[in-house]
């Protein structure tokens, strides 16, 4: 029965002209699972203090947004501004082109504190958006933690670059809880 199920939504994602991403036909979304990377992101973490975080730690979490990130953003979000998915239309624009959603690419903070040892909770989300990210680009999501606000909360500056071009800058408050056992 599951390779059914796979096989009728790799034809219902044909049939809705979503890409699939990898050799089998899967996409991102049906390869993952909790607590799991995909090869093709790049995580780092300092060491500094294992197995829980303090100032001056870091995490960084690295992908290329694709054709289908912003095919399966939009879907989600129900945002179909045709600036991110009507090349005729974003071409007459200031952007000359088509560009991923700027929330799209904000998550990529949120994916990169998911790292952090322990149960992440965002209490607060500060974003300027400086620079458009067009699909194909590859970004970097850097979150440091500047100060222990205590009750295991964390005040964090967040940013995303892609190369070493600031596209988002900000700042965050998280709670970090033990995980379950």
């Amino acid at each position: 029965m599951f390779n059914s199920v796979v096989a009728a939504n790799r034809a219902a994602f044909a049939a809705f002209g979503v890409q699939q991403d990898d050799e089998n036909g899967l996409t991102p979304a049906e390869r993952i699972e909790p607590n799991e990377d995909l090869p093709e992101w790049h995580v780092s973490i300092s060491a500094d203090h294992p197995g829980q975080m303090g100032v001056g730690d870091h995490v960084d979490f690295t992908k290329t947004i694709s054709e289908n990130d912003v095919q399966q953003f939009a879907a989600a979000s129900g945002d179909t501004n045709p600036l991110h998915l009507d090349d005729e239309f974003a071409e007459q624009t200031r952007f000359r082109g088509r560009i991923a959603h700027g929330t799209l690419v904000g998550s990529l903070i949120s994916a990169a504190l998911a790292r952090l040892p322990g149960l992440t909770i965002y209490l607060s989300q500060d974003l300027e958006f400086h620079n458009p990210v067009r699909i194909g680009d590859r970004l970097t999501a850097e979150c440091e933690i500047v100060e222990d606000l205590g009750d295991s909360q964390y005040r964090l500056t967040t940013r995303v670059l892609c190369e070493d071009e600031v596209v988002i800058d900000g700042e965050a408050v998280v709670l970090i809880d033990d995980l379950p056992e």
